[in-house]
């Protein structure tokens, strides 16, 4: 019993659960970051090809 009410006071559930919401918001922001950086990359990619090809011809 002592052990459950001990569980029950710590607060370093509370501290674990903040940390793992911190990473999810961290995650998340990251992903849409990089999926826009991506999508500018291909872009300026694909200038890059067109650029080669038409000097190419």
């Amino acid at each position: 019993m002592d052990k459950l009410r001990c569980l029950v006071r710590s607060r370093d559930g509370a501290t674990v659960v903040e940390y793992g919401l911190l990473a999810a918001l961290i995650s998340v922001g990251l992903l849409v970051g990089l999926q826009n950086f991506s999508e500018a990359l291909l872009g300026v990619f694909n200038i890059i090809v067109d650029a080669i090809e038409t000097a190419w011809v």
